[in-house]
């Protein structure tokens, strides 16, 4: 009986060591990538979901000339501990590509990419695409942002639009596609729907529950001051201060994330990346001083999602929903959400 106990004591003491390992192992940062392809891979991608669909897969992770053999693994890190989701691609030597899509690495901590194909070709643009390019000859261009509010739907406010004699907008792949006219504009509400033909890019979903308040978190997103800074898009965090706009103007909320000149018109999302308004813009701070003697400081408003909705349903279409709950997306997630349904809208006269 004696003998009995301390092998079970033993076993037990194995069992709890192992187990101990084991959680170690799995309390170790980010995920591991597995080669099952029985193939060198010569390059490694992974990157936050769904920027790898939209082809944007930046740098491999392998160092050049040390390729990851057949049964060996590599860790990935991703610079944002809270992202869980990612597109993944391996490259092998022979050109064929593995890819996996919008995999859960914080439920799933080991990817083991299998089959592999050759790798896909970009896909042609629609048969009712029409190409454009910008008019270096236009005698005034101003610029702009605004998003996918339904299929080949670009939503930007009124002001953007205003006495355009050609819109033009760039895709997140660097396309750009010409809006046919006429814009269909509200401009008390200063909000304009144009219609771009061939436009194949995710819509983005309005926030249908709960109701937005005081304090809550949100994303802009967009092109501000085009030729000045990096032709890139911006992303800003702030909060929802007031929940109507200047002079209380019920079609408008009060918000801290920074905007500047050419945001106007794109996506103000919360932190489950739903639309929750459309950036409209900043407080005058010089006015402001004239009047008051005080320097107003990073006071911006957007269109309200009420707003946004009525405008969409006289429009005759039915906006995609969905509601904000359960746990926060981080902001870079979030701005990948808005990456994609992005578009730059530049302006001719």
């Amino acid at each position: 009986m004696m003998f009995r106990r301390a092998v079970f004591a033993a076993l037990l003491l194995a069992s709890t060591a192992a187990l101990a390992h084991h959680a170690l192992a799995q309390d170790q940062p980010g995920f591991r990538v597995v080669n099952r392809t029985g193939q060198d891979a010569t390059g490694l991608f992974a990157v936050r979901t769904p920027r790898g669909n939209g082809g944007d897969w930046g740098n491999s992770l392998l160092t050049p000339g040390r390729p990851l053999p057949p049964n060996a693994g590599f860790r990935v890190t991703p610079t944002d501990a809270a992202a869980c989701r990612f597109d993944l691609r391996l490259v092998l030597a022979d050109g064929r590509e593995s890819v996996l899509r919008n995999q859960d690495v914080c439920a799933n901590r080991t990817l083991e990419p299998r089959e592999a194909a050759a790798p896909q070709p970009p896909a042609a643009p629609p048969a009712n695409a029409r190409p454009a390019e910008p008019n270096r000859n236009a005698q005034r261009v101003s610029t702009g942002s605004g998003f996918m509010a339904a299929p080949e739907r670009v939503m930007t406010n009124e002001h953007v639009v205003n006495g355009c004699n050609r819109i033009i907008v760039r895709t997140p792949e660097g396309r750009w596609l010409a809006a046919v006219p006429p814009a269909r504009v509200d401009a008390q509400m200063d909000l304009a729907l144009l219609t771009v033909p061939g436009l194949n890019a995710p819509v983005l979903s309005f926030r249908a529950a709960p109701a937005l308040r005081r304090g809550d978190g949100v994303i802009a997103y967009g092109f501000p001051l085009a030729g000045l800074l990096s032709s890139d898009p911006k992303l800003t965090r702030g909060e929802v201060n007031g929940l109507a706009g200047l002079g209380d103007n019920q079609n408008q909320i009060q918000i801290s994330a920074e905007v500047q000149p050419g945001n106007s018109g794109g996506p103000l999302l919360d932190m489950h990346g739903h639309l929750v308004g459309v950036v409209v813009a900043k407080l005058n701070a010089q006015r402001v001083a004239e009047r008051t003697g005080d320097i107003a400081q990073n006071v911006n408003f957007a269109v309200r999602l009420e707003a946004a909705l009525n405008f969409l349903q006289r429009a005759q279409i039915t906006p995609q929903r969905a509601e904000s709950r359960g746990a926060e997306m981080s902001a870079a997630d979030v701005g990948d959400v808005a990456h994609r349904s992005t578009m730059f809208i530049r302006c001719e006269r």
